[in-house]
């Protein structure tokens, strides 16, 4: 995906009337443990707790453009869908956020403080989109989907701070869901015409994408883990091709690294990170051999990790698989 210097420049406008730069620490500690420079990109620093609020305020902000919005619809299980609230609420607008049955009450709760109208309906993600579509059509509303153009050029706003303020990043490891994170990344890095290489990460429990940027095509797995933002079970086609072009490799990481990784994440740096937000870190501990006294970027995507989650990792355990029917957007 290309980006050119004003549509950056206009994402950073919007992003900023929200979202203050966050910060990009070199952890002592993280450096102790793996031999690696470690700089966390803290995206959990958001209003939302996620980088995703980025995307949702450029792209309600260009549809304003375009013209007059009753309403916005979207389906989702926790952070894309207050990303939607809360722009949809900063513009005025009104918005209907579906999630299925048995969604994150903590994540529920978020999306309605943000000014969102929540909708509880189906027994999986699959089943809320469904929903959401006809909810769309029969309000006229616009359907926001997972993956756009602006979405995608407000998260970038996140790349751009990152490479802006830390020279010298030999490689940059971010999960890889719906894709709009890495896409930001690669399309920035492009922008600016830097070496710096792009490591997708996933759960090897939701392993689709991996198994299509090694065999070249697009390819469908199961994905049943708890870091939902990663339960990717097939990449969308422009996603795929933005993926395989622009990055270096795509690394699968356990369900047990992605605990130890919220663990080390905490004890090093008081810091929260949901399952997604602390894959990356989880690939550069597992290869971190290859590393040794580089300076790698770790987009820790988000915090926004439920408290019975948090609580059976910090005890030492690994949760359960979500069993979701399709990421977390």
């Amino acid at each position: 995906m290309l980006f050119n210097w004003p549509e950056i420049k206009s994402a950073v406008d919007v992003v900023r009337r929200w979202v203050p730069p966050t910060p990009a620490y070199s952890w002592p500690q993280l450096a102790m443990r793996t031999g690696v420079d470690v700089v966390l990109k803290h995206e959990n620093h958001t209003p939302t707790g996620s980088f995703k609020a980025r995307g949702g305020l450029v792209y309600v902000d260009a549809l304003r453009r375009q013209g007059a919005v009753a309403g916005l619809v979207t389906a989702t299980r926790g952070n894309h869908g207050q990303s939607i609230a809360i722009a949809a609420s900063a513009a005025g607008i009104k918005s209907l956020i579906v999630v299925p049955q048995g969604n994150s009450i903590e994540k529920n709760n978020a999306m309605q403080a943000f000014g969102g109208t929540l909708l509880v309906a189906g027994r999986d993600f699959d089943e809320a989109r469904r929903t959401a579509a006809e909810e769309s059509a029969a309000r006229n509303w616009v359907l926001v989907p997972s993956f756009h153009r602006d979405i995608v050029r407000g998260v970038a706003t996140y790349a751009l701070e990152l490479f802006q303020e830390i020279a010298g990043l030999d490689t940059v490891f971010a999960p890889i869901g719906m894709g709009s994170g890495i896409c930001g990344l690669i399309g920035v890095r492009d922008l600016m015409g830097l070496k710096t290489k792009i490591v997708g990460v996933v759960a090897d429990q939701a392993p689709a994408f991996a198994l299509s940027f090694r065999g070249g095509r697009i390819q469908t797995a199961p994905a049943a883990t708890f870091a939902d933002g990663v339960a990717c079970r097939e990449p969308q086609a422009e996603v795929f091709e933005i993926v395989a072009r622009g990055a270096e490799d795509i690394v699968c990481v356990t369900e047990t690294e992605i605990a130890e990784a919220v663990r080390t994440i905490y004890e090093t740096t008081h810091n929260l990170a949901e399952g997604a937000g602390a894959a990356a870190y989880a690939a550069v501990h597992k290869l971190q051999g290859r590393y040794q006294g580089k300076r790698v970027g770790v987009v820790l995507t988000g915090g926004n990790i439920d408290r019975q989650l948090m609580a059976t990792i910090l005890s030492g355990g690994t949760p359960s698989p979500s069993g979701s029917a399709l990421v977390e957007p």
